[in-house]
């Protein structure tokens, strides 16, 4: 069942300015729509409505060392808890690392890529408040950070 993410500001790219009443919609791990809410609520009616305080946008690349944890999933749960979904493989080279960067579907890449909302790609989503704190992150449309 596809689920809509809608919040009050939407950024398809961390360049575009900011734009009011957007949404995105996920089915599975894929983006199937980014458009006006009122636009998405019409033509799925009945589809689930997960509405967000602040500003949803593609979820960021991490370009660095991973920040220091006690154990390798903790250090994937900061970045989450950063609004991050991708990091270079570069930095994902102690084999449990990358383990438990890929058992959390973070998206390992080749090369860093700037963040972007697309039809068809990866449901990699972030809600930052006013202040950049990470409210909420979404990796391969899964709900994997919600800031109580």
């Amino acid at each position: 069942m596809p689920t809509l993410h809608a919040a009050r500001l939407l950024r398809r790219t961390l360049d575009d300015p900011p734009m009011p009443g957007g949404a995105v919609l996920v089915s599975g791990s894929r983006i199937e729509a980014v458009a006006p809410l009122d636009e998405l609520l019409a033509a799925y009616p009945g589809v689930r409505v997960r509405r967000w305080a602040g500003t949803l946008g593609p979820a960021l690349v991490h370009d660095g060392p991973l920040p220091a944890a006690p154990t390798p999933r903790e250090r994937v749960h900061v970045l989450f808890r950063s609004g991050v979904a991708a990091v270079p493989a570069a930095y994902l080279t102690d084999p449990e690392l990358r383990a438990a960067a890929v058992r959390g579907d973070v998206a390992v890449l080749d090369r860093v890529r700037p963040p972007a909302l697309a039809v068809g790609g990866r449901a990699d989503l972030a809600v930052f408040a006013d202040d950049g704190t990470c409210l909420a992150t979404v990796v391969a449309g899964r709900l994997v950070h919600r800031r109580a």
